[in-house]
C-alpha cells in the first residue's frame, strides 16, 4: 500500500500525522498497524460505519433474514445429501439421486473419482419428481477406527421394488474411495409403490442407527385396515433404532435392549416410533454449546397429503398420528376418533430430476454474527488424493441491489436482460478515509446482476399430489417398463437389456407419441450412442451396439431407422432419421448402447 498508494494519502485522510509520515515507510506501517493482524481494514474494531448493528440479524420489508449464500458446489444431478466423515480431514461428501457419492476437499475442489458408485443398481428414473434413488448415507461414528459406511437407496428384485440399507467399507488402497465389493445389505423392505420411500440414515448419541422409511406409498395410506404406519408389524411408516456395532461376526445388526416395542409379539422389535408419512430429513440437536440443554433431541420433518406438513420431536414409543391425523388436522375421520395417537448447508436443483446437472449447494453465512479470527482457522488433516483434482468454479454472479429496492426475483426460462447498475450509497457527511477507500473499489468492480440460463430445456413435470406422489399402484410381477410414464415426452428415451430394465446398458427404446418402439442400427453410431447416453444423464459412451447385442424388443413397433447424429443433439428425433414408423431392418438390427459415468480409454 505505502510503495503504490502513498501519493493518494492527502486526498484521503485530513491527519496530519498520517499525512507527515507519506515519505517515512517504517513509522507509516506501524502507525496503521493493528494489534490483530487477521483483520483486513485499519481500525475495524472502532469503526462505525462498519460495526454499527453487529450481532443483529435483521429483515427486509418482505420478512426475509439478511443472509448470506456461499456457493461451495455445482454441477450436481439433484444431490440428495451432504455428510461429513468426523475424521479431522474436513472434507464432506454430497450423494447424488442417481447412486453417485463425490468427495470435496476444503478449498471446495472435488476429487475426479467417486466416493461411491452404485448407479448401476439404484432405481430411479430422469422424470421429474421420481422420488425413488439414492436416499441417504451417514458414516459410522467411529468411521476413523472401522471404516465403515451406510447408505439408502432404491432397488429392484425380481420386478419388485425395495428399500435397501447396506454397509460398506473404505478401500484399503484409497482414503477417498470405497470398496465397492464389501457391501453387505443390512436391510431390505418391500415397497407396494414408487413413492413415499423415506430415506434418512443418522447415528444417536446413544450409538444406535436410526432409520427413516416411508409409508409405501400412494394417497391416505390405503394398505390394510389402518395403513402401514398405523402397523407395527409392518417396517413402513416407521422410525427404526438397531444396533450395527460389532457385526462382522454374527447376525448384520441387533436390537437395542430398550427398544419400546421388543415384548410386544405383534410388532417388529426395530420400531421406534411410528405413525409417520415419509419423514425425508432428520437431525440430532447437539445442544446448547455451553450448558448442553437439549442434547439428543430428534426433529423430523414429515410431509403432508394436501394441506399441512409438519415438524416432529421423534421420542421413543410415540405414535405420529397418520394416517389418522395430517398434522393437527384430522384426515382420517375413523382413525381420528378411535385412535391411540450449527454449520449450515443446503441442497438445492433447478430441475427434480436425477439425471439434470442443475444441482448447487450453498453454505449459510450470518453476517451479523462473528468470532475472533483465530476461532475461525481450521487445520485440517492431510487427505491422500490418487484422483484428479477438480477445481471450483463458482457458478453463481453476485446480485446488487440497492437498499431501497428490492425487486421479487422470479423464475424464467428465458435470459433475462443486462441489468443496470445499482446507485451509490449516499455518502456520511464526516468522510471516512477506509469508506471512501471501499466506495473507489466499488465504483471499479461494479457488478451487473446477471442469471445463468438452463442449457436444456427440462422435461414437462408429473401431475400429482403434494409430494408429487403416483396415484396408482405398481403391479406386482410385472415389469414396470413395461408400462408407459405419465407425462413423457416425444424423445424420451430408456434401455431395456432383454426384457429387464438396463442402468448403463442395454437396448434403446424411444417414446414417441405415446408408444414406446426400437431403433435400427443402419446408421447407428458412437454420435448417436452420446445423445442418448447424455439424455440418460451419462456423460461418456463406452460402446454403439447393433444387431440385438442387448435383444431383440419384439413386442415394440420399429419407430426410428436410418439415424444420424452430429452428437450434439437433445434427442435422437432432433437427428436426421427416416419417417416415424417407416424402416427398412428387422428386430435383429435393434440397437444399443453402453454408457458410463467415468471415461473409458480401450
Amino acid at each position: 500500500m505505502w510503495q503504490k498508494c502513498r501519493s493518494m494519502f492527502r486526498y484521503l485522510s485530513m491527519d496530519k500525522e498520517l499525512l507527515a509520515l507519506e515519505n517515512n515507510m517504517a513509522k507509516f506501517c506501524r502507525y496503521v498497524s493493528l494489534d490483530d493482524v487477521d483483520y483486513c481494514f485499519p481500525r475495524l474494531l472502532v469503526n462505525q460505519n462498519l460495526n454499527q448493528n453487529l450481532g443483529l440479524v435483521t429483515a427486509d420489508s418482505e420478512g426475509c433474514l439478511q443472509l448470506c449464500l456461499l456457493e461451495v458446489a455445482n454441477g450436481l444431478r439433484n444431490p440428495v445429501a451432504m455428510v461429513h466423515a468426523n475424521d479431522g480431514t474436513h472434507r464432506f461428501f454430497i450423494a447424488e439421486q442417481v447412486g453417485l457419492v463425490w468427495t470435496y476437499l476444503p478449498d471446495r475442489s472435488r476429487l475426479e473419482k467417486p466416493f461411491l458408485n452404485i448407479s448401476e443398481a439404484v432405481l430411479t428414473s430422469p422424470w421429474e419428481g421420481d422420488e425413488r434413488g439414492f436416499l441417504g448415507i451417514v458414516f459410522h461414528p467411529k468411521f476413523k477406527f472401522n471404516g465403515k459406511v451406510y447408505v439408502y437407496y432404491s432397488v429392484e428384485v425380481h420386478f419388485e421394488e425395495r428399500i435397501r440399507i447396506s454397509e460398506f467399507r473404505i478401500s484399503p488402497d484409497d482414503m477417498n474411495t470405497l470398496d465397492h465389493s464389501s457391501e453387505r445389505i443390512i436391510l431390505e423392505v418391500e415397497e407396494p409403490a414408487s413413492n413415499h420411500n423415506g430415506g434418512e440414515l443418522l447415528f444417536g448419541y446413544d450409538g444406535y442407527l436410526y432409520i427413516f422409511t416411508g409409508d409405501g406409498g400412494m394417497a391416505g395410506d390405503p394398505f390394510g385396515t389402518f395403513g402401514n404406519a398405523q402397523n407395527k408389524s409392518t417396517l413402513l411408516g416407521k422410525v427404526l433404532r438397531i444396533n450395527v456395532d460389532n457385526n462382522d461376526r454374527g447376525p448384520l445388526y441387533r436390537i437395542p435392549p430398550d427398544n419400546p416395542f421388543v415384548s410386544d409379539p405383534k410388532a417388529r422389535p426395530e420400531v421406534y416410533a411410528y405413525g409417520v408419512r415419509n419423514m425425508w430429513r432428520c437431525s440430532f440437536d447437539r445442544g446448547e454449546p455451553y450448558t448442553k440443554e437439549g442434547k439428543g433431541r430428534l426433529f423430523c420433518g414429515d410431509v403432508g397429503q394436501n394441506k399441512f406438513e409438519e415438524v416432529d420431536i421423534i421420542e421413543k414409543g410415540k405414535n405420529y398420528g397418520w394416517r389418522a391425523r395430517e398434522g393437527f388436522s384430522c384426515y382420517d375421520k375413523k382413525l381420528c376418533t378411535n385412535s391411540s395417537l450449527g454449520e449450515l448447508y443446503f441442497m438445492s436443483t433447478g430441475v427434480p430430476s436425477a439425471t439434470a446437472p442443475n444441482g448447487v449447494v450453498y453454505k449459510i453465512v450470518d453476517t451479523s454474527r462473528r468470532a475472533p479470527p483465530g476461532k475461525c482457522r481450521v487445520e485440517p488433516l492431510s487427505v491422500k488424493v490418487k484422483s484428479r483434482l477438480i477445481k471450483f468454479v463458482p457458478k453463481e454472479k453476485l446480485i446488487v441491489k440497492t437498499p431501497t429496492q428490492r425487486p421479487r426475483l422470479r423464475t424464467t426460462t428465458k435470459a433475462p436482460r443486462r441489468g443496470r447498475p445499482t446507485s451509490e450509497t449516499p455518502r456520511a457527511t464526516t468522510p471516512d478515509w477506509v469508506e471512501q477507500i471501499l466506495t473507489l473499489l466499488r465504483n471499479q468492480n461494479r457488478v451487473q446482476v446477471t442469471s445463468r440460463t438452463p442449457t436444456t430445456k427440462p422435461p414437462k413435470s408429473r401431475k400429482g399430489g403434494k409430494s408429487g406422489e403416483r396415484r396408482g399402484q405398481r403391479r406386482k410381477n410385472k415389469p414396470p417398463s413395461t408400462l408407459s410414464p405419465p407425462q413423457l415426452l416425444s424423445g424420451a428415451v430408456r434401455l431395456m437389456n432383454r426384457q429387464a430394465r438396463g442402468r448403463d446398458r442395454g437396448r434403446v427404446e424411444i417414446y414417441i407419441s405415446g408408444e414406446w418402439g426400437t431403433v435400427c442400427d443402419d446408421f447407428w453410431n458412437s454420435k448417436a450412442a452420446a445423445v442418448v447416453c447424455r439424455q440418460l444423464g451419462f456423460p461418456y459412451v463406452v460402446k454403439a451396439t447393433k444387431r440385438a447385442e442387448f435383444g431383440e424388443g419384439h413386442s415394440l413397433r420399429i419407430l426410428l431407422d436410418d439415424v444420424e447424429c452430429t452428437g450434439q443433439e437433445k434427442n435422437l428425433l432432433e437427428c436426421t432419421h427416416a419417417d416415424v414408423g417407416k424402416n427398412n431392418c428387422s428386430h435383429k438390427e435393434d440397437a444399443g448402447v453402453i454408457c458410463s459415468h467415468e471415461e473409458v480409454i480401450n
